[in-house]
């Protein structure tokens, strides 16, 4: 489940800061990067569901799962992880439409937390 008390925080970007030796200009190209992925992640994720193709399905989720952590969202990735299992063991696909739709929303919250990020390391540049 997305914690949504983690919505109104700031991200957790430790994971980048311990990557790139915390460099601000390393860290908004991974949070740029983040954003111009993201979306097309998310909608091949939504139509293997809504198309029904559970392998896909769970290739998708596994694929977005790890860009979360990056950002601090262990939550979100924890969330992916339930969707890509249940698609992969087809335990529960009923409830992925919901599942999705839960990210759907989240994603459009975590832009604009990685908005308020990057505002605050470009001050750094």
């Amino acid at each position: 489940m997305i914690d949504p008390i983690k919505n109104n925080e700031p991200l957790d970007l430790s994971y980048l800061r311990d990557m790139s030796g915390d460099s601000a200009e390393f860290i908004i190209e991974m949070l740029d990067l983040f954003k111009a992925q993201t979306p097309a992640y998310v909608a091949d994720l939504g139509k293997a569901i809504a198309d029904k193709d559970w392998a896909r399905a769970s290739s998708c989720a596994h694929k977005i799962k790890p860009t979360f952590a990056y950002v601090g969202r262990n939550d979100a990735r924890e969330h992916m992880q339930m969707m890509e299992r249940n698609a992969r063991e087809l335990n529960h696909v009923e409830d992925l439409p919901k599942a999705f739709s839960e990210v759907c929303d989240f994603v459009e919250i975590l832009y604009k937390q990685l908005d308020q990020s990057k505002a605050e390391l470009e001050k750094r540049l």
